[in-house]
């Protein structure tokens, strides 16, 4: 009986969640979004950002001013607590870019991290140089789903930061 007690329950995919969801009403859905932004932050910040954030640009510029806010506030006394907060930034400034979704915004936030990790990098520090250079091949893959015009503009800046 034990067992019984501690089954876990499977989740439904995603076409069964869009398929269920279809069949409610306004009300409902209003109801599962509030009930879903109760229990992660992560979920809520996501609703806002679906919700509020209709100027993708004026979206871009609060996320850098959060990012130079970060790289302001870094330790940088020894390497360790300046890795470690260059992956805290890094953190958030990717969970932004799954919130659009967009390859454009991505490209621009991680060229933006780039940037500025590049002006407080010590060069002989292998650990940042390798986040360093892993942005940079994330930033080349997304470069390839964007407009050729786009592509040649961020190259520009893509290969002035390299």
């Amino acid at each position: 009986m034990a067992n019984l007690f501690f089954k876990i329950m499977k989740p439904a995919t995603v076409p069964q969640i869009k398929k269920e969801l279809a069949h409610l009403s306004k009300k409902e859905l209003i109801e599962l979004c509030l009930r879903l932004s109760k229990f992660k932050k992560e979920n809520k910040e996501l609703l806002t950002y679906l919700i509020f954030e209709t100027n993708e640009a004026e979206y871009i510029e609060s996320i850098k001013e959060e990012i130079d806010n970060q790289f302001k506030q870094i330790n940088t006394s020894s390497y360790y607590f300046i890795k470690k907060s260059v992956r805290k930034i890094l953190r958030l400034t990717k969970k932004h870019i799954r919130y659009t979704q967009n390859k454009e915004t991505e490209v621009v936030l991680l060229l933006y991290f780039c940037e500025q990790l590049k002006a407080i990098q010590p060069s002989n520090n292998v650990s940042l140089q390798n986040i360093f250079d892993r942005q940079i091949i994330l930033i080349n893959k997304a470069l390839l789903k964007l407009h050729e015009d786009l592509q040649y503009d961020y190259r520009l800046v893509l290969e002035k930061l390299v």
